[in-house]
């Protein structure tokens, strides 16, 4: 049983139109909890919202019989704390079971002595999807509309695009090998332990003599040694023992398997499970030895499209964007559109596209979304001729800088007054850029590509949602303002 809200307050629970939020604290807690205090007012609003979080629910799952679950309201709440905040989810544990005024938020009287555990969170917390976070999105932008501009007032985009990093160390062969077999070792063993089969006992022990091979592989290039010829033989020394001794586990792993297979292992019913587990970072670790032997051992050069740069988040990508001090960054690109009130219309996550092929997609979804949108901006990275064309006969300006050699034609274009007002709004998306990166973009802490998009997701609609609280903050503070003035003044 799961629902998105209860109905009936219990003792010493505030109605939370009436929760009082401190509007003098310059932290970024009342901010977030201002703008979804505003969204659960408008009584329509909150409709519209508790029927997006609704639609999250499986339909094969009974909302008023069974064991209850956390109310979806609840982890809306959460995720957007969590994210735009940065919070772990052990900062996030401390926050829900001790701060009073989240407590409240979420729906907790002074007399509940509900607690959350870690666990329930990280669980809880995976139930949005990015579709409907995208929707949600879309409403708390159309209610920060009402809120910021003067009706049917046109808007005016933003796009650029950044690098959102995922959780990984720095890869190289040999410590993405020692990650494979690693998991390799640990997998086997825990699955033999379940079965009730020897010879992985000593575990991890076996794992601390990988490890001391690789340790002097990587040390093996950093000998202050003049003689480059007694250092190469070195290198490809420690390597081979590094690569050998890797080898023999992955073959004792593999009979392992077998043996597990053909015995009365195969009972167990998630042994299909657990053996493709081990099968994937025994892959793993064969393809890296294969690079590190033809690399080392054969001084062949890798091709970019042939290295893996993360075992656990397969989807990382090594970018380079030519930044100055910023050679390389390991994540994947994220596209924004945001608008001159400084709210993000649309994004998308760029898996494999480069930006080139972004800007006539997002500019086409953002004005499906929002049919007063006449000007975008990009940077030169966004431009092809076809890009050109086509933005001509969706929007009535944009400034989309031509790469390279301009002709006259190009030149006066880009003097218009049309191109200039455009043009010169551009560099505000840096702005908007460095406020998503401040409020948990830096790096993405949730896993898979999944969980990827629904941190980018989440984090989105969390930016907007602080907006929306810091507009209501500043009306909030003028209106105090204002009844002290006519106080002094009677």
């Amino acid at each position: 049983m799961r629902k998105v809200f209860h109905n009936q307050m219990s003792i010493g629970e505030v109605s939370i139109g009436d929760i009082e939020i401190s509007i003098k604290s310059r932290d970024d807690v009342p901010r977030i909890l201002l703008g979804l205090q505003y969204i659960y007012k408008d009584n329509g609003i909150r409709k519209e919202l508790f029927e997006l979080l609704d639609s999250v629910i499986p339909s094969h799952i009974d909302k008023n019989n069974g064991r209850p679950g956390m109310e979806l309201w609840r982890v809306f709440v959460m995720s957007t704390l969590r994210v735009h905040l940065d919070w772990d989810y052990d900062r996030l544990e401390e926050m829900v079971n001790n701060h009073r005024v989240i407590r409240l938020m979420m729906g907790h009287g002074d007399y509940d002595a509900t607690c959350y555990e870690r666990k329930t969170l990280r669980n809880n917390l995976r139930l949005l999807t990015p579709e409907v976070l995208d929707k949600i999105n879309q409403l708390i932008v159309k209610v920060g509309h009402k809120e910021v501009k003067k009706k049917e007032e046109t808007l005016r985009g933003k796009c650029d695009s950044f690098v959102v990093e995922t959780n990984v160390h720095f890869p190289t062969d040999i410590n993405l090998l020692f990650d494979a077999i690693r998991k390799t070792i640990e997998l086997t063993a825990r699955l033999c332990d379940e079965c009730n089969v020897e010879g992985w006992r000593q575990y991890k022990h076996n794992i601390r003599g990988v490890k001391k091979l690789y340790r002097k592989a990587q040390r093996s290039k950093t000998g202050r040694k003049k003689d480059k010829t007694s250092e190469g033989s070195r290198v490809k020394k420690t390597h081979k023992e590094y690569i050998n001794e890797v080898s023999c586990f992955i073959q004792k792993a593999k009979n392992t398997i077998i043996e597990l297979q053909n015995s009365d292992a195969k009972k167990n019913i998630f042994l299909d499970v657990e053996v493709s587990e081990i099968q994937k970072f025994i892959d793993h670790a064969e393809r890296q030895i294969d690079q590190i032997a033809r690399r080392v051992l054969n001084g062949e050069v890798i091709p970019h499209h042939e290295k893996t740069f993360s075992l656990f988040e397969p989807h990382t990508k090594w970018i380079n964007k030519g930044k100055i001090g910023l050679l390389t960054e390991l994540g994947l690109r994220v596209c924004i559109m945001s608008d001159q009130y400084k709210f993000i219309l649309h994004h998308q996550v760029a898996e494999k596209e480069a930006d080139a092929q972004l800007a006539v997609p997002m500019v086409k979804e953002t004005k499906s979304r929002y049919k007063n949108l006449i000007s975008v901006s990009f940077d030169r990275g966004f431009y092809s001729a076809y890009n050109a064309k086509k933005l001509e006969e969706l929007l009535e300006e944009f400034a989309l800088p031509k790469k390279g050699y301009r002709s006259q034609k190009d030149k006066e274009v880009e003097h218009s007054d049309q191109y200039k007002r455009s043009a010169y709004a551009h560099s505000r998306v840096e702005s908007d850029i460095n406020h998503l990166e401040q409020h948990g973009l830096d790096i993405c802490l949730d896993h898979g590509i999944e969980g990827f998009k629904r941190y980018i997701a989440i984090a989105t609609t969390s930016a907007n949602l602080g907006t929306l609280g810091g507009i209501i903050k500043k009306k909030q503070i003028k209106k105090l303002k204002r009844a002290s003035k006519i106080l002094n003044s009677s």
